[in-house]
């Protein structure tokens, strides 16, 4: 069975997006190199240009993409992403939180399922993924999978800009602390820091 990972990019203060859900400048180093890390014809799926980074982080990425069988995601990602167009990034499947079903005569031929809770999902995800690893999307859907202790690895892609406020990494997580290892990875990028957290147990 692979890991489970909580993931994103995110601001020095903590923040996966501003208030309105625009990621500001915490995309920009995937463009700002010479490293490609997805086929110049998903070019199109990953919003019309290629992603190119530094060599550090096309090794972090590529490793962490190639082990990703499912995706786990809030209703409200899906909705702005239009769930990637029934393409969910660098994996399989992909797995909503939501109470409302999958939109009627959405992209039938995708491997989308619709749970309404965060356990579900989980639940769901690690039968789609066999021995792969399985992503929840950072926010109020990560910090629920933290809290109820689903996840194995906290991963930041840790931007250096200050948003003041916006969409927090783990949403509206509630549960006292939650104790994280030392990080096991940190990988200097070009205007990024890959870390990853083991969970305490």
């Amino acid at each position: 069975m692979g890991a489970v990972y909580l993931h994103a990019v995110a601001s020095l203060d903590g923040y996966i997006g501003e208030e309105n859900d625009a990621p500001g400048p915490l995309f920009d180093w995937y463009y700002n190199g010479d490293r490609p890390i997805v086929d110049d014809k998903d070019v199109e799926h990953h919003g019309g240009k290629p992603f190119r980074v530094s060599v550090a982080s096309a090794d972090y990425v590529r490793g962490l993409w190639s082990r990703q069988s499912v995706i786990v995601l809030g209703r409200h990602l899906f909705d702005i992403t239009d769930g990637w167009q029934g393409r969910p990034p660098a994996c399989e499947h992909a797995v909503v939180v939501s109470h409302r079903p999958k939109p009627e005569g959405w992209h039938p031929e995708a491997s989308y399922h619709f749970v309404d809770s965060v356990e579900a999902a989980l639940t769901r995800a690690k039968e789609l993924a066999g021995d792969g690893d399985i992503t929840v999307c950072a926010g109020d859907v990560g910090g629920q999978a933290l809290a109820l202790g689903l996840v194995d690895y906290v991963a930041v892609d840790l931007v250096p800009v200050v948003f003041g406020r916006g969409k927090p990494y783990f949403g509206a997580f509630a549960e006292g602390h939650a104790m994280l290892e030392d990080p096991d990875v940190v990988i200097q990028g070009d205007r990024v820091l890959h870390l990853r957290y083991p969970v305490r147990r």
